[in-house]
Parts: structure tokens; C-alpha cells; sequence
């Protein structure tokens, strides 16, 4: 076969090598337009992991490639002055040129024919004299922008601006991230060693902070000597470098983030960073493109024909990509985001950079740096009041008013569809009863509706009579007799989503027959299918409100130790909140605060009947997940602070449920970003909910600071001992059992030590 690699980076290098070694009879040819030992970027990592895949798929060239690695165990993270230090990481790196090079010698020593400095205009020509393609041109891919109607590019620009430098600094011994407060804002470097003599060091920052130091009309040696400036206390007299002198102006660039919605057209088939990008703080991209290359090469020689081997090439290496631009997008944004963290404590700080990319889990990172974790752990519980204490996060205590949780584990609203005309059951007492047993240190009730019209189906539990108040005593009484966990009574009304059927049934289906009229902020039905509700006037408002406020009342004579407004999800209270729902031209449609009036009006209300030693909670939909047109997380922030100053104690942050338009993202915790930047930009606690289903999770989230309960809700479905099933798992034997489940509890532990090989 006639093959050409049309750039002469790694990937296209390492996919001639790959496609010669499994057929000599190959013609390969690789086109750069650069010279030879050109090369626009310092240093490149890799894992372990990629170390073997090139071992097995060419021992000569990984050998010599190992015999350069530069190789260190830690990551270093100098914040405010501190500088603190993990291990068990395993990094590897070596300069892209002399990883040219390497590739190169052993690209003639195949009989690969490599050519220097031409340009490739039109890709279309080699299509047409070459059997095979490899479109290998990088991050500006003429190819891709050539046959960009086929290949369908999504590309991102993200938010900072960075500048690839060098210097002769040594950071040799650890990884590190530096972070300096400067005059104009928060500037940070990524260091790291790649040989014996040279660092990379990647400058980054904020685009407004870029702005204010007129980066932009500074010459490459200005923007240079300004950078040394910022972080001479860390180069030691040494110089930052560059070798971008080829561009004019400013070397600063904002990350594209590349996604192609094919990868092949015709013969022509991307790679690397032309078919994917992976942001270098995650440092991978130079492995997704080895590895691509490895899996193409496979694909051209076993499959029957180039579209088969195109196929088999693209069905495993997008997982693979997706994958790993997941973690990327999650590390990216964390440092889009990082002047919200920058006043962290350093260990706390520490943590969330480490996890940032959901790569490094909790009991990973024990795994890495078990000391390190440890003392993290025991900074964690000082903080929460409990000196002494080396539990994870999730078994630290946490006070609200006079409240104290045993634990950061919530029991989330889960809807049971089991009352019978408003009244809770048998069914009721038993389910949250079970929970409260559990071990988890806060138990939710289902949204119990603030009277019978405001219920979401005939199933939904209302509190509206002292009959229904008695039967949830019951349930109280029991939890505080039998158990250590605090109850919270989730109130709420249905609004434009009531008189539907069970959960089990259609859900936010209309009923066969029967239905009770709804009502709501305007006359938006929550879909075609549902009843148009009925726009609530004054009188309505004053009279769910009393409602709400009676409720609250109840609650309290039945003793709950704490209360939420559910004010979310698209029940009566959200559709105030949410434009998606509220048309009205009056003082309670428009604005954010005009929408918001209503909300706050029945909030401030409930807390004024609601005891002052009690917590209130209130749960939003943080986003509506309809783009601009709806509830953004900006506008949660902005919400978050007006509950702040209407006394509300904790946000609970879900989102979407607001529109059927509605296009979420989900994904492990995937709500628990918006959680994250209420907390830190509001200034008020959060509970994290939304796909959280491990240990791992909770902690992850409560020791990076990313919220101050974790609601769990499926998990607790399927185990209502989940929370100390939990503690089992990972040794813990600080959490109270029910007395007579002790044996239970020391057949788990038993089982957990030997699974861990501890007995």
C-alpha cells in the first residue's frame, strides 16, 4: 500500500513506524512543513501505562525512548507561600525533540521516507495518488479545515490564556503547579523536568487578568521578562525561554478543544490532535496519538478493507478519546475556575487540584499517598470540630444552627407514590425508618405536599391535617428513640406538575380521569399532553402561602429537626423561578428578582414560624439546561444569595426538570459543579446531588470543598444501610450500628480486612 502522513509529529512518525513494522512492503512517505529538529513545544508526559503499549508494539524505538525519560513520583502545589508535596503520581518525560529525533532515526532505519519543509496545500492530491491518508497536521488541521463539511470539527475555545515556555530551572524532583497573586490578578505555571537540563513551564492565567497586564501588546521579550518577574522566586536567575519565535506578536493562545464528528473521509483518515485535543493539564495528548496510531496501524493490516479498518479504528479509539477529554474538560474548568478556590486552605486546595480531573479518586489518591491522605483527612475532622479523628470526610460531623449531623450523608428525597389520600402509611414508617437506621446523619422526607391539590399524584403525602401530622410523629419519635439521625420534612407544592399519575405509571402524565385543576406561576403547561394550569392571582398566592406557613407549623409540632421548600424541579415555587414558566408582566414576572419575589415571600414567611434554632433548607434547580433562555448557573448564584439574605441556612443544588426541552449532561456527579460554585462565589453551604453513588464520590466531593452534604438517592433504594455498609468497606468502626445488628457489623468488617488481605 502507498501511504503518505501528511505532519511529522509523533503521530504521524509513530504511525509509519507502527504500519512498516506490520508490512515492510508499505510505501510510507511523511510530509512536515517544518524542518527536522524544529518543534514548538518543550516537553511531553507519559504514563507507565503508555511505556508498555510502545514496548509491546516496537521494543527498539520504546527503548531509546525509555533511556531519555526523565521520571518523578510527585506533584508539588506552591499556594500562598506553602508549599506541599504528594507522592505515588508516576510521571514520565522527555523533550518532543529529542522525541522527534528518536522517532525519526527509526522511521529510516525502516526505509520510511521523510520530507522537511513542505507545505501541504491541498490534502485532496495525496488523496487522489496515494492509497492511504493520514491527516496527522495538528491542532490547525488544513485537512480537517479542508473537508470540514465531512469531518464535522467541534471546537471549544476555552476561557484562559497560556504560553508554552522552557527554562533550565530544575524541577526535578516533583511536578508542580505555582500560584502567584500578582498586582493584577492570579497568574499560575505548570513546571515540570523532561531532561537533564530543561524544564517545560507553562504560564497561565485568567483573560482578565491577561487584559490588565496588556499581555496583548507586548512584544514575545516583554511578555517573557514580565513573566520572570512574576515568578523569580521560583526560577533561581534562571531565564524562561521560547522557541515560538516563528510567531509574530504575543505566543499566548486560548486551548481549542477539538471534537470531530467523523474521523475518515474517503482514504483520508485524522489523527492526533487533529481528530482530538486533550488540555495539557491533564498532559495527554501526545499519548492518545501514540496510541491512535498503534490502533490504526492494527486496523489497516487485519482489516479486509480501509473503510472496515476506519471503522474498528474509530469505534475504539472515540471511547478512549471521550474518555479522556471527559477528565480534560473537568481539569480545564477547574482551572478556568480557580480564583473561587484560591483562598482555600493549602490542604484543602492541595486536595482539589489533585482530584480535579475525577481521574484521582479518594481512595486512589490512599493508594498514591497514604500518609499525605491521612494527614489531610485528620485537617478535615479538626475543621468539623472533631480533633483526633482520622475518618474520611464523609464521617465527620456538621452543625446547622443547633443542629448536629453525625455524618455528611444524606438520604435524598425519593417520592414513594404509597399514601393513601394524603396520609402517610405503614409503608412510610417503615422505608424512612430502615434509612434512619442506616447510619446516614440526615434522612429526607419525600416532597410532602402543602395541601390535597398541591399533590404531584393521589400517591404523594400531604401535611396539611393533625391526622397527618400524628402519623409522621410516629415516624419521628421512633428515629430520635432508635437512632442517631436528624429527620428533614421536604415540603413543596406541585403547581403546573400535580394531578398526574404514579411514578411507576406515565410519569408527569396526566391522570385517566379524575384530575383536580393545577395552577402556576402563568399558564404554562408542563407539556402538550398535561393541563394548561391556571395563572395564580393574588388570592392564590396568599392562600398556598398560608399553606406553606401551616405546614411548617405542623412540622415542627411533630418534632422534625429541620425543614426544606422544594423550590425546583418545576413544581409551583420553581415556576416562579425559571423564565421557561413565568410570562407574567406583572411585579412578579421579568427580572430575576421579580420572579424571585414570590419564592421569597413564602420562604420568609415559613421562617418566621420556623424555629430559630432549626435549619431551613431550600432546593433550586440550578440549571434549566435549555442554554440562555432559562435558569443558567450564573442565575443560581445570584438565587443562592438572595436566600442567603432571606435566612435560608443551606441550598440544595439539583437541576433541569424545569422544561421537557431540557438537553442535560450527565455523568458522575454531574450536578455537583453547580453545588461547587454556589458555594464558593455565594457564600452559603450546599448539599451535592445527582449521580453520586460511592463512597469515593462523597469524599471526593467534601474534602475538596465542593459542598457540605452529599445527598444520595438511588443508592439508599437499593440499600438503606448504605452508609454504614460504606464505613465497612473502607475500615471504618467509629459509626454507631444498631445494638442488635452488631454481629452483622463485625461479619462485614471481617470480610472487608480480608478482601484487603489485612487477616
Amino acid at each position: 500500500m502507498k501511504i503518505v502522513c501528511l505532519g511529522g509529529g509523533p503521530a504521524g512518525l509513530y504511525f509509519a513506524i507502527s504500519a512498516k513494522l506490520r508490512n515492510p512492503d508499505h510505501g510510507i512517505t511523511v510530509i512536515e512543513r517544518n524542518r527536522s529538529n524544529d518543534t514548538f513545544g518543550w516537553g511531553v508526559v507519559l504514563s507507565d501505562e503508555t511505556l508498555d503499549n510502545l514496548a509491546e508494539n516496537d521494543p527498539v524505538s520504546a527503548e531509546r525512548i525509555r533511556a531519555h525519560f526523565a521520571y518523578w513520583d510527585d506533584i508539588a502545589v506552591v499556594h500562598e507561600g506553602v508549599r506541599t508535596v504528594s507522592t505515588g503520581h508516576g510521571f514520565c518525560g522527555i523533550g518532543r525533540r529529542q522525541l522527534l529525533v528518536l522517532l525519526q532515526e527509526r522511521a529510516r532505519e525502516l526505509g520510511i521516507e521523510l520530507c522537511f519543509e513542505q507545505e501541504v496545500e491541498d490534502a485532496g492530491y495525496y488523496a487522489e495518488h496515494y492509497d492511504l491518508v493520514i491527516a496527522c497536521d495538528g491542532i490547525n488541521s488544513r485537512t480537517r479545515t479542508q473537508f470540514e463539511e465531512h469531518f464535522e470539527p467541534d471546537i471549544d475555545v476555552r476561557a484562559c490564556k497560556f504560553v508554552w515556555l522552557g527554562t533550565h530551572q530544575k524541577f526535578d524532583d516533583a511536578f508542580t503547579f505555582i500560584f502567584e497573586r500578582t498586582e493584577h490578578g492570579w497568574v499560575w505555571a505548570h513546571a515540570y523536568q523532561f531532561d537533564d537540563d530543561t524544564a517545560t513551564f507553562i504560564v497561565e492565567c485568567s483573560q482578565e487578568t491577561w487584559d490588565r497586564f496588556g499581555f496583548g501588546d507586548m512584544t514575545q521579550d516583554e511578555s517573557i521578562a514580565t513573566c520572570e518577574r512574576i515568578f523569580a522566586d521560583h526560577l533561581g536567575g534562571h531565564a524562561l525561554m521560547t522557541n515560538a519565535r516563528h510567531i509574530r506578536g504575543s505566543a499566548w493562545i486560548n486551548f481549542p478543544r477539538v471534537l470531530c464528528k467523523r474521523w475518515s473521509y474517503r482514504n483520508i483518515v485524522l489523527m492526533g490532535d487533529a481528530a482530538a485535543t486533550a488540555h495539557f493539564s491533564i498532559g495527554s495528548g501526545t499519548k492518545l496519538a501514540l496510541e491512535s496510531a498503534i490502533a490504526l496501524a492494527d486496523y489497516v493490516e487485519s482489516e479486509s478493507s480501509l473503510t472496515e479498518a476506519f471503522r474498528r479504528y474509530e469505534e475504539e479509539r472515540r471511547l478512549q478519546v471521550l474518555r479522556l477529554q471527559s477528565a480534560a474538560r473537568n481539569s480545564t474548568e477547574w482551572f478556568e475556575q480557580i480564583e473561587r478556590y484560591l483562598d482555600l486552605d493549602p490542604v484543602q486546595f492541595n486536595y482539589a487540584l489533585l482530584t480535579r480531573s475525577q481521574r484521582i479518586s479518594h481512595e486512589n489518591l490512599r493508594l498514591r499517598d497514604p500518609e499525605w491522605l491521612s494527614s489531610a483527612e485528620q485537617w478535615f475532622q479538626r475543621q468539623a470540630g472533631n480533633p483526633g479523628s482520622s475518618a474520611a470526610p464523609m464521617f465527620a460531623p456538621w452543625k446547622l444552627r443547633d443542629m448536629t449531623l453525625k455524618n455528611r450523608v444524606v438520604v435524598s428525597p425519593m417520592a414513594q407514590y404509597k399514601a393513601v389520600d394524603g396520609m402517610p402509611t405503614d409503608w412510610h414508617f417503615v422505608h424512612y425508618a430502615e434509612r434512619a437506621k442506616g447510619g446516614a446523619g440526615l434522612v429526607y422526607t419525600e416532597m410532602t405536599c402543602v395541601s390535597a391539590e398541591g399533590r404531584i399524584t393521589p400517591g404523594c403525602p400531604c401535611l396539611c391535617s393533625d391526622a397527618q401530622r400524628q402519623a409522621w410523629q410516629r415516624l419521628v419519635e421512633f428515629v430520635h428513640a432508635e437512632t442517631d439521625a436528624k429527620l428533614c420534612m421536604q415540603l413543596g407544592h406541585s403547581g403546573p406538575k400535580g394531578s398526574t399519575q404514579l411514578g411507576w405509571e406515565t410519569m408527569d402524565a396526566p391522570l385517566p380521569e379524575g384530575n383536580w385543576p393545577v395552577i402556576a406561576a402563568s399558564e404554562v403547561p408542563w407539556s402538550p399532553d398535561n393541563q394548561v394550569p391556571r395563572a395564580m392571582t393574588r388570592a392564590d398566592m396568599d392562600q398556598v402561602r398560608a399553606e406553606f406557613v401551616q405546614a411548617a407549623q405542623l412540622a415542627e409540632q411533630a418534632d422534625f429537626d429541620m425543614l426544606e421548600l422544594h423550590c425546583a424541579h418545576g413544581y409551583l415555587l420553581s415556576s416562579f423561578i425559571t423564565p421557561l414558566t413565568n410570562r407574567r408582566t406583572d411585579e412578579y414576572g421579568g427580572s430575576l428578582d421579580n420572579r424571585m419575589r414570590y419564592p421569597l415571600e413564602v420562604i420568609r414567611a415559613v421562617r418566621a414560624v420556623w424555629p430559630a434554632h432549626k435549619p431551613l433548607s431550600v432546593r433550586i434547580s440550578a440549571h434549566d439546561w435549555v442554554g440562555d433562555d432559562g435558569i443558567t448557573p450564573e442565575d443560581a448564584v445570584a438565587v443562592a444569595r438572595l436566600l442567603k439574605a432571606a435566612d435560608v441556612d443551606i441550598v440544595d443544588v439539583s437541576a433541569g426538570q424545569t422544561s421537557k426541552q431540557a438537553q442535560p449532561v450527565y455523568g458522575r456527579m454531574f450536578q455537583t459543579p453547580f453545588a461547587d460554585r454556589i458555594r464558593q462565589e455565594a457564600g452559603i453551604p450546599t448539599m451535592a446531588v445527582g449521580n453520586i453513588y460511592d463512597p469515593d464520590h462523597v469524599n471526593s466531593i467534601l474534602m475538596a470543598g465542593r459542598a457540605d452534604l452529599v445527598c444520595l438517592a438511588r443508592p439508599h433504594l437499593a440499600d438503606p444501610y448504605w452508609t454504614l455498609h460504606a464505613a465497612a468497606k473502607i475500615g471504618n468502626q467509629e459509626q454507631n450500628w444498631p445494638l442488635p445488628y452488631l454481629a452483622g457489623r463485625d461479619q462485614l468488617l471481617r470480610l472487608a480486612e480480608r478482601e484487603e488481605g489485612l487477616i
